[in-house]
């Protein structure tokens, strides 16, 4: 058999043993998102208060008004119809950040283009959150797809550069922390170009729709009931765990200690990241640290994780991994992938009693803290990484670097 025939039947196996894994195993959301959205904007379309719509169990629309002027072509769309543009954006999506963030690593080393895509979307389609993502309907891989084209403007210099960023948070308020990335890095005019473009993309919301755009700034946005109970295992942030730890009461004052931790952390990481000139180690660290510090961290939301899962296995490229650190870094980029494709924290949706269980419900949250604090800088897979400046067309690195600040 020729290798491009044992290429071929790999992937057919991979994706047949998925479809028929996907199939049996429990977890299909019944794209329960988008039907919330369709919902709402329909009945927003139709007259009727953004807000005040809400499922038979009472889940209601979350987003700020200017996600719902995105989503409203929604309303004159059956719901099939409805399903397939979402998986179409989504799939869209997933063909952008593959190109981004694998193709580089493909052309440095030889491999087969077709083939490290296929493969890569193949391991992609395993993970709970990405998983969840596609069968609730959620919008997360469209946002990451939105910021990660800011991290291709900036590595060209781009004057474009932040505007994926600002609309990203101004459909949802979580990628609002790669602001504070272009900030730290001393971004200036790219992080002023997100700001201009989230604040003008919300004020539109509030000339188009301003009855909407006060009731989320002064009632929905402030009400945490709306999107579920804190304490509840899928919600894998640090107020997530803090609310574990005693659910009737959760001590904030805990929350923001452990906050602080993390911005700090934060922070010294990603100015290393830009130092080194390895964009791409900070954008992932800042997915990260977004999840943490997220109020509310559904599963669905980790596929900002991805990014980092790349980085850590670029970092022991070439393969095999020629020193004892590449190899320990490839064991845990495989041990953070095995826990994330597992959905071990829903075996502990009716409980998590005793040590075992809290270990365990907050499996995920574990994988992002040590992401944080061991993803490398320098050398995983950004512009010091050999490909990648090929790509880029850059020599050293990125153009724009420095050049803001």
């Amino acid at each position: 058999m020729s290798a491009t025939r044992l290429r071929v039947a790999t992937v057919v196996g991979l994706v047949t043993v998925l479809a028929v894994v996907i199939a049996m195993v429990p977890g299909h959301r019944g794209w329960f998102d988008v039907g919330v959205y369709h919902g709402a904007v329909g009945h927003w379309a139709r007259g009727g208060d953004l807000y005040g719509w809400t499922t038979h169990n009472g889940y209601g629309f979350t987003y700020p008004p200017f996600a719902a002027l995105c989503m409203l072509p929604m309303a004159a769309l059956a719901w099939y119809p409805t399903i397939v543009a979402h998986l179409l954006l989504t799939a869209l999506a997933v063909a952008l950040l593959l190109h981004l963030l694998v193709d580089p690593l493909a052309r440095r080393y030889g491999w087969s283009r077709w083939y490290a895509l296929a493969l890569t979307c193949c391991l992609l389609a395993g993970l709970n959150p990405v998983r969840d993502t596609v069968s609730f309907g959620q919008v997360n891989l469209l946002l990451v797809a939105l910021v990660y084209l800011d991290l291709w403007l900036l590595e060209r210099g781009s004057r474009l550069a932040g505007i994926g960023t600002g609309l990203a948070a101004a459909v949802k308020l979580t990628p609002a922390v790669f602001i504070g990335y272009l900030l730290v890095t001393g971004r200036w005019r790219a992080a002023g170009t997100a700001v201009g473009t989230a604040v003008g993309a919300t004020v539109l919301a509030g000339v188009l729709a301003p009855q909407a755009t006060r009731t989320f700034f002064t009632e929905a946005l402030w009400d945490t009931e709306r999107v579920g109970r804190l304490e509840y295992v899928a919600n894998q942030s640090l107020l997530g765990l803090v609310a574990r730890l005693d659910p009737a009461h959760p001590d904030r004052r805990l929350w923001l200690v452990l906050v602080v931790a993390v911005l700090a952390v934060w922070v010294v990481r990603v100015r290393r990241a830009v130092r080194r000139g390895d964009e791409r180690a900070g954008f992932a660290v800042t997915g990260v640290a977004a999840c943490l510090l997220s109020p509310v961290t559904w599963v669905h939301h980790l596929v900002w994780l991805v990014p980092g899962l790349v980085v850590l296995v670029a970092s022991t490229l070439p393969w095999p991994p020629s020193d004892r650190v590449a190899r320990r870094r490839l064991y845990a980029a495989g041990v953070a992938y095995v826990v994330l494709c597992s959905g071990l924290v829903w075996v502990f949706s009716n409980g998590w009693a005793g040590p075992v269980g809290f270990v365990g419900v907050n499996a995920y949250l574990w994988v992002s803290i040590g992401m944080l604090v061991l993803l490398p800088v320098g050398r995983a897979g950004g512009a010091d990484h050999p490909g990648f400046t090929e790509h880029c067309g850059a020599v050293g690195p990125p153009r724009g670097v420095g050049a803001d600040r």
